[in-house]
């Protein structure tokens, strides 16, 4: 990150001007986490506070050392046994939760499913078995290609039951995408769903699956959901390799006992992939996981027993993973599944949900709460949000703006915000605030978690001072850590583990100011080099948001033969009569963003371009698309676009950029 006076100057006036909200007393006073000595008690001894909280797991075989092992290759828990279907489910079959909801799900169509604890147990030991009948062994490893429905759940706990590692492709990935991670994983058997809905539409998973298996030689069987029933999606697969869900799920028996697990054995492995290269297969293991999602979950979360939880994240990425399902379900709560958007039909969708449900806590991502200040403040104000305690962030740094927007219309100015930092190769959160005893600051995410160990270095491996930025690293191993890449440790320890010995290096940049609050500044890879002055992405972004006319914005850095690296800003306006302030994008416009840029951060920090778009390329997730706006701005083929959600928004900003004359010779 920058340093200089230049800015050192801009992040003190951000900071004098950040407001400070203490926990509410009502909160703080029926807070899990009340004592604020616990970080100073974990800090001390981190495996004592580790080993405390695995007190509350059910182990099959007591384990002989909290933690064994040097950095990257530890060991938690070594010698211990347990099951994680065990500990989510059955566990809580055997006391008064059998009864209880383990999931809500919500269809797009509005068709709702309450399924126990008890349901779910059965529906899980039936799965089980069924992938055993499949040729499906411990070590095996299956695929999961699912939307949002209550089976991609039953299936990756059935996994988990039988100890066959687990590798979930997100349903918007392509069939290349699916065939590449089957491969890689040598995955046996493929669960997937005949389609699945989309905004009325149908995704057609079946037939993206068929034509990933048979380029996929490992692939021996397929089992599909009928979710849509519709002949039209059936798919050519060779014979014998199709098994019908529904059938197969009726003809097995529920009983079907819990493979004792050691606690470094394999839970899953989920690929997540950079700009450009392999997708990477991060591993995880079986109890240091399930403790660390299990722990921050319900710490973070304030967890209560007649809690109704909503993580709207989708089961295909790491969120979904920790804090969908297992962590929800090994703290026995009630956990929310929505199969559609947030508008559709309507742009309330998810208000409506938190009214007829009762939603007390709502976790959701950054891209995603600027989505509903572009919509504006009255589609929440059509539904009773009363129920809501305590609201969630992740996926990104949440610019301040987005923050107060969050806490006003969402969480009606009373319910604390817990702004989460992690990572796929985390595991768990990592930096957030309790919410009962942490003052929180609009768009920082605080402190580290309790026995985390975080700070920001330069270049040389030396702590910055407050208000400067670094690198973020982990300094000592958490539980929840990944292992390794699959099928390539060295470039895992190379990666993450090389740089600065003994700790991990998460590619994030990040500063620290005077209260030791972390603000994260996103990937080092969108940071800018304009003049010698190194910029982040974000800074300039969220100066964009904080614009009264501008909902979202995307910055990236195009090559500028004197400067090295010209800023390019992409700018989605707010809706006129939507309660925001809206209006056209006019030349004056742009000029007037510029100087609001230049006011809130520095003239070097002023956008060179700047582009009005309806929307922004992202992903079927959310996650914008800035590696495919670099393509658009320097000029070149535009790179993989599969996996947005509508192409056409990428292909009319680069007629758009062409027409102005821009880009790279």
């Amino acid at each position: 990150m920058a340093t200089g006076d230049s800015r050192e100057d801009r992040l003190d006036a951000l900071l004098e001007e950040t407001r400070v909200f203490a926990p509410p007393a009502a909160f703080a006073a029926a807070a899990n986490v009340r004592d604020p000595e616990v970080y100073e008690r974990a800090a001390a001894d981190p495996a004592a506070f580790w080993a405390e909280q695995a007190a509350g797991l059910r182990w099959m075989r007591p384990y002989t050392d909290v933690l064994a092992g040097a950095v990257p290759h530890v060991r938690w828990f070594a010698g211990g046994r347990l099951n994680v279907a065990d500990n989510c489910v059955d566990r809580h079959c055997e006391g008064p939760r059998r009864n209880k909801a383990a999931l809500l799900w919500v269809a797009e169509s509005g068709e709702t499913r309450t399924i126990t604890y008890q349901q779910l147990q059965r529906e899980v030991a039936r799965c089980a078995n069924v992938l055993r009948s499949l040729g499906v062994r411990r070590g095996d490893r299956v695929g999961i290609y699912m939307g949002m429905v209550p089976e991609a759940v039953v299936a990756m706990l059935a996994c988990a039951r039988i100890g066959a590692p687990h590798t979930v492709v997100f349903g918007g990935f392509s069939a290349e995408a699916l065939r590449e991670r089957l491969v890689d994983a040598q995955c046996k058997v493929l669960i997937t769903q005949d389609g699945a809905y989309r905004r009325g539409n149908v995704v057609a998973l079946l037939q993206n699956a068929a034509s990933a298996v048979r380029g996929a030689p490992p692939v021996e069987r397929v089992l599909v959901l009928r979710r849509i029933g519709a002949p039209a999606l059936a798919a050519e697969l060779p014979a014998g390799m199709q098994v019908d869900w529904q059938q197969a799920m009726a003809d097995a028996s529920t009983d079907c006992p819990c493979e004792p697990m050691d606690s470094e054995d394999v839970l899953y492995i989920l690929y997540t992939s950079g700009t450009t290269g392999k997708p990477k297969g991060i591993v995880h293991t079986t109890a240091g996981y399930l403790l660390g999602v299990a722990t921050t979950h319900r710490w973070i979360f304030d967890l209560k027993e007649d809690d109704v939880y909503w993580c709207t994240a989708d089961i295909g990425w790491v969120t979904g993973h920790s804090y969908v399902l297992y962590g929800p379900l090994c703290n026995g709560a009630t956990t929310v599944l929505y199969e559609g958007t947030p508008d559709y039909p309507g742009r309330d969708r998810h208000w409506r949900i938190v009214e007829e449900l009762g939603v007390n806590v709502y976790y959701t991502a950054p891209t995603t709460i600027r989505t509903f200040m572009r919509w504006g403040p009255q589609e929440p104000a059509h539904a009773d949000l009363s129920s809501l305690r305590l609201l969630g962030s992740v996926g990104e740094p949440i610019n301040p703006e987005a923050w107060m927007w969050y806490h006003e219309h969402i969480g009606g100015g009373r319910c604390p915000i817990v702004d989460t930092w992690w990572q796929t190769e985390t595991g768990m959160i990592m930096i957030t605030p309790l919410p009962g005893i942490v003052p929180t600051k609009p768009g920082s995410a605080t402190r580290p978690f309790p026995a985390v160990g975080a700070e920001v270095l330069d270049e040389r491996g030396l702590p910055v001072g407050p208000g400067a930025g670094g690198n973020l690293v982990l300094t000592q191993p958490w539980p929840a850590m990944a292992r390794t890449i699959f099928g390539d440790d060295e470039r895992f320890v190379r990666q993450y583990w090389s740089r600065y010995s003994g700790k991990y290096l998460t590619g994030d940049g990040a500063r620290v100011d005077a209260d030791g609050y972390f603000w994260l500044l996103g990937r080092v890879d969108d940071v800018m080099n304009v003049s010698g002055h190194r910029l982040s992405t974000y800074e300039i972004e969220s100066a964009l948001v904080d614009h009264a006319s501008v909902a979202e914005a995307a910055v990236i850095g195009r090559f500028d033969a004197v400067k090295g690296q010209a800023i390019a800003a992409f700018v989605t306006l707010k809706e006129t009569g939507s309660g925001g302030v809206g209006g056209a994008g006019t030349d004056g416009l742009k000029a007037d963003l510029k100087q609001h840029v230049g006011r809130k951060i520095g003239p070097i920090a002023r956008p060179d371009d700047i582009f009005f778009t309806a929307e922004l390329p992202k992903t079927r997730s959310g996650k914008i698309m800035r590696r495919l706006l670099r393509d658009i701005a320097e000029g070149r083929a535009l790179g993989d676009t599969t996996t947005l959600a509508d192409p056409a928004v990428v292909q009319s900003l680069k007629e758009q950029y062409e027409e102005a004359g821009e880009g790279a010779d």
